[in-house]
């Protein structure tokens, strides 16, 4: 099932992209496709993105299945033969595993065709700016709408042949946060005759820090994390600018507004004591990966009843999707595939343990060509 596929993981991770600048990926991708059968698929290009519809022989319904496609700014640690050729970029969240399991997927039924139709979905820009949302909003993808729709994403942190997954939700709701502190620079010997930004930064970053503590329901989970501050140019020269760089990730969409609004009064409030001024730019947003639930315990069911693989029953995490976009229009679920590695995702040295390829693929042909998914959707319809 998997032949030739692990070569292909391999070249797909020499060539990692930033979103929507996917485009040797989608070149190699599409010189894949192109020597599949042809006769029951179709193939379309969006952006660097690509959309293949595969017709079911007796359809009554339309499944979907999406990876992403885009690598991260990080300079590759492995060591591996097979490690970036992008000096200071790599797939160091896994997507060349996802791609990989996906044109396998695609390639078992252009061989195999399916009895409902199956759209398997290639998107672009998934770390940043987010390829989901306009994915969804092109008339390319709405040709094509699935009835519902599915994901997996690795996780080193579990053993090959696991699959870690829960109804409801799994993901985070998150938000970048990009703020800049301006006000007036000058001489450090003359503090009284400038706004010092380093000052204004450090208690805005300060106050920041009683949001979750003092106002999210401690029963409730979020996360506001400033990781980059940069101000000033000399140690006698006052800052007249500063910039803060964060995430904010809850585990409800209500949460996520009460925390943002929290952060504009604490920025107003810095902006009248420092004397200066702010702009606020939050960036990519991503709406929580939430599980439809029947459709989920169908599939756990499945994978329980059938021995392909181990299901684990996680924890909801405070990672992000943009996947979670397509499961709040569509009824679907997102699994983590066990992919033991040392370190984590996004860290310079991970490497998924290729092994996942093949339990991925053994659980995901069975699943769909069986159509044991239909049961639940027609709970959900």
């Amino acid at each position: 099932m998997t032949e030739g596929l692990l070569r292909v993981r391999q070249a797909l991770h020499q060539i990692p992209e930033l979103g929507f600048a996917e485009h040797k990926t989608q070149a190699f991708l599409l010189e894949f496709l192109a020597k599949l059968p042809q006769s029951h698929m179709s193939v379309t290009t969006w952006k660097p993105g690509i959309i293949v519809h595969l017709k079911g022989s007796a359809p009554q319904a339309r499944v979907g299945w999406r990876t992403d496609m885009d690598g991260l700014p990080v300079r590759e640690e492995t060591g591996v033969p097979f490690a970036s050729r992008h000096d200071g970029m790599m797939h160091a969240c896994g997507h060349d595993v996802h791609m990989t399991i996906a044109l396998g997927l695609t390639r078992y039924f252009a061989e195999n065709q399916p009895v409902d139709d199956m759209v398997i979905l290639f998107q672009p820009a998934e770390e940043g700016p987010g390829g989901a949302l306009p994915m969804m909003a092109s008339e390319a993808f709405e040709a094509v709408r699935p009835d519902m729709i599915f994901a997996l994403h690795v996780q080193p942190e579990l053993p090959v042949g696991e699959i870690g997954i829960r109804p409801g939700i799994l993901f985070a709701n998150t938000s970048e946060l990009f703020i800049d502190l301006i006000g007036l620079g000058g001489h450090a010997a003359y503090p009284h005759r400038a706004n010092d930004m380093v000052v204004a930064g450090a208690h805005f970053i300060t106050a920041v820090q009683s949001i979750v503590a003092r106002n999210v329901d401690p029963l409730d989970s979020a996360v506001v994390t400033i990781g980059r501050l940069e101000a000033g140019t000399k140690q006698n020269i006052i800052a007249e600018r500063s910039r803060i760089e964060g995430t904010i990730r809850t585990l409800s969409a209500q949460t996520m507004g009460l925390v943002k609004g929290r952060i504009e009064s604490l920025l107003e409030g810095t902006a009248k004591m420092f004397d200066c001024r702010y702009e606020l730019d939050y960036g990519a947003n991503y709406h929580q990966v939430y599980n439809e639930a029947r459709l989920t315990e169908d599939f756990m069911s499945f994978v329980e009843q059938s021995g392909l693989a181990t299901v684990n029953r996680v924890d909801a995490a405070m990672t992000g999707e943009d996947f979670g976009y397509f499961l709040r229009d569509i009824p679907g679920f997102l699994f983590w595939l066990g992919a033991e590695s040392n370190y984590g995702l996004h860290h310079a040295k991970m490497l998924p343990g290729e092994g996942c390829i093949e339990v991925a693929l053994r659980v995901l042909t069975r699943y769909f060509a069986d159509r044991v998914y239909r049961r639940a959707l027609d709970v959900v319809r």
